[in-house]
């Protein structure tokens, strides 16, 4: 019985292994390794799969378990904002020219800065491309608090991402497409 669950997580989970995937990076940046998460998720997920009603969500339950995880994480531990070398290398292997890694570095500070539900907003839109009205069941609020979230939500980045740099080389929007 549990490899029949376990093989079946496995077949619902390989599709949105990338998305996933993708949508833990930005959102772990700076807070823990990207790794960790995904296999905290997992694991978490599979070990409560047998009591998830609609299965072929299993994206958004596995996100909303990130989430969990780092709101935990968050917790436990403020985080500082330092510069941290690992997460810059991370980038630069990217094949990205300096510059753009640094406005993609200093993208996640600013992320990082937000509160928890707008960072999620932000991150569930632009980077994992679920609609307004799926975030809005996953956040359980409605379609039109979700638009007023993202669109506060982008102002602050806007705002965070000029006070942070000096110089603005990049747009937002094209730093989003990168990540």
């Amino acid at each position: 019985m549990a490899d029949a669950l376990h093989e079946e997580f496995l077949k619902l989970y390989q599709p949105i292994h990338t998305r996933f995937v993708r949508y833990c990076s930005n959102h772990a940046y700076g807070l823990m390794e990207t790794e960790d998460l995904v296999q905290e998720a997992v694991l978490a997920t599979l070990q409560r799969f047998h009591t998830i009603r609609e299965k072929e969500k299993l994206l958004g339950y596995l996100i909303a378990t990130a989430n969990n995880i780092i709101r935990n994480h968050l917790r436990r531990k403020k985080f500082s904002g330092q510069y941290n070398e690992k997460d810059s290398r991370k980038l630069e292997s990217k094949h990205l020219d300096a510059e753009t890694a640094m406005d993609i570095h200093h993208l996640h500070l600013a992320l990082n800065q937000l509160p928890v539900k707008d960072k999620e907003a932000i991150l569930l839109f632009e980077i994992s491309g679920f609609s307004i009205e799926e975030i809005a069941v996953m956040q359980e609020s409605t379609a039109g608090a979700t638009k007023t979230r993202l669109s506060r939500a982008r102002e602050k980045l806007r705002g965070l991402m000029e006070d942070g740099q000096t110089e603005k080389r990049t747009s937002t929007k094209t730093l989003f497409t990168l990540l």
